[in-house]
């Protein structure tokens, strides 16, 4: 078929996956599926290929992400119901001091956010950022929730969350080398965060009444750390803060082993990825490595001594800790399908050569491969509100690309990367994240656009920069 139908074909399905997406409020994964089936048949594939090819892509993906998503889930239920982000955030401002609370819980979010998903993480710290807040004397939460904005852009360039995850797992790129170069970039970034944040909050915002009166409250009511009114969605997420403080019977986990736990797998990670380039390929101490960096397996090893050293060790019985991890793999699930239909839509842009026809046309117009990931998937992410669906459909796109083009392992990662600081910028009205974020802190429409919105789309670019500056090394 010509380059020129391709690209039309591109066009609408990427426009009807919007429209049922959005417009019609279908279920993404649904949505997906529907869209592959219909453009693959339209790009010439039999009928009699068409399914085959969907189980394929389903397949290929699910087999990178399910392990992934499905452990860091249980990893982070671990951490979240022992009280361990408690810990850590009381920990930190504690070593810090009263004057350095801000960092503190940067600090403190950033590492809990590595195995936990974005918006769970920051609804666990709301009665944190609360209580220090009405502690230092503030009209609303503001100043130290704000930063905290620093979490979706780990959510979107740090294995084992799905986007990125997902977006590796398209191109054919190397997780441990993405999460080493995803933690070295997130260094600068979360700098840009902070800063930024303090300009933000330097005028005062009126807090929405529902959250003002909550916000006043709490304390001295038993009650949910979040607005009143938001709804049955947000309600389980505030059952998930309280939880630590409530649970009888329990011990909270040191800081130190709450720190270790999170890390080990980045360090094993790590271990295996910078330990290769040291020894002979295909040598028993390369294979050695190679099995320990395994991001799996580290996230597999970090899940049992969590189990041990978090929970068990503190009053939780085996029982108990293996009921929690079974019932993250709930909402992990949709997370993991959603993901793998959007490998089905990446698989069929690659198979039928839409994928290859689009980032030809790109390439034609002068727009090199690095800048054309990150506007790809900030387009598709303002479109749709999804980090994830936009960095797995980017990377369908141009995976052809990336195969045909030779390049390295390392700029393989940095133009993964790429896509994940595509994939946070532009949130808005349309992003669970916007309402979540907006309505805990008590900012209206207007003025969560003026903040979160612009903070996470100047993340987005300051990301960017760096992995710019980065590709110009490598």
């Amino acid at each position: 078929m010509s380059p020129t139908f391709l690209l039309l074909l591109a066009v609408a399905a990427v426009a009807l996956l919007l429209v049922l997406v959005i417009r019609l409020k279908f279920p993404a994964f649904i949505s997906l599926l529907l869209v592959s089936v219909l453009t693959a048949l339209a790009a010439g594939i039999g009928p009699h290929e068409v399914i085959p090819l969907i189980m394929e892509g389903l397949g290929g993906t699910l087999g990178n992400v399910a392990l992934l998503v499905g452990l860091g889930a249980m990893l982070g239920a671990i951490i979240e119901r022992t009280g361990g982000a408690e810990v850590l955030a009381k920990t930190f401002t504690a070593k810090l001091g009263p004057r350095r609370v801000g960092p503190a819980l940067l600090l403190a979010s950033s590492i809990i956010a590595i195995p936990i998903f974005f918006d769970v993480a920051f609804i666990i710290l709301i009665p944190i950022i609360y209580s220090f807040s009405k502690a230092a004397g503030m009209k609303n939460p503001m100043v130290y929730g704000l930063p905290l904005a620093f979490m979706l852009f780990i959510h979107v360039t740090i294995p084992p969350h799905p986007g990125i995850v997902g977006s590796v797992a398209v191109t054919g790129g190397d997780a441990g080398v993405v999460t080493l170069f995803g933690l070295l970039i997130c260094v600068p970034v979360g700098v840009v965060s902070y800063y930024l944040s303090r300009c933000m909050t330097a005028r005062h915002y009126s807090m929405l009444p529902e959250t003002q009166e909550n916000y006043d409250n709490f304390g001295t009511r038993d009650s949910p750390a979040g607005p009143a009114g938001t709804g049955s969605g947000h309600a389980p997420g505030a059952t998930m803060a309280t939880a630590v403080t409530t649970a009888p019977a329990k011990t909270l986990p040191s800081a130190g082993a709450v720190i270790f736990t999170i890390l080990l797998p980045v360090l094993m990670i790590g271990l295996g990825t910078v330990g290769a380039i040291f020894v002979e390929p295909e040598s028993t101490p390369a294979n050695i490595l190679k099995f320990i960096g395994a991001p799996a397996f580290a996230l597999l090893t970090s899940s049992l001594v969590a189990l041990f050293l978090l929970a068990v060790r503190n009053g939780w019985s085996i029982p108990e800790t293996g009921h929690m991890m079974d019932a993250a793999l709930a909402p992990a699930a949709i997370v993991v399908f959603v993901t793998g239909a959007g490998g089905v839509f990446a698989k069929v842009l690659t198979e039928t050569g839409i994928g290859e026809a689009v980032s030809g046309s790109m390439s034609s117009l002068g727009i090199p491969l690095l800048l054309l990931a990150f506007l790809l998937a900030a387009i598709l992410r303002a479109a749709q509100g999804s980090a994830t669906v936009a960095a797995i459909t980017t990377a369908g796109l141009l995976a052809s690309s990336i195969s045909a083009g030779g390049y390295t392992t390392v700029e393989i990662a940095l133009l993964n990367l790429a896509i994940g600081c595509g994939a946070i910028t532009l949130s808005h009205i349309n992003d669970s994240g916007f309402w979540i974020v907006t309505r805990y802190l008590g900012l209206s429409v207007a003025d969560g656009l003026k903040t979160w919105s612009v903070l996470v789309t100047a993340m987005g670019i300051a990301g960017f920069a760096v992995v710019a500056g980065l590709w110009a090394i490598v």
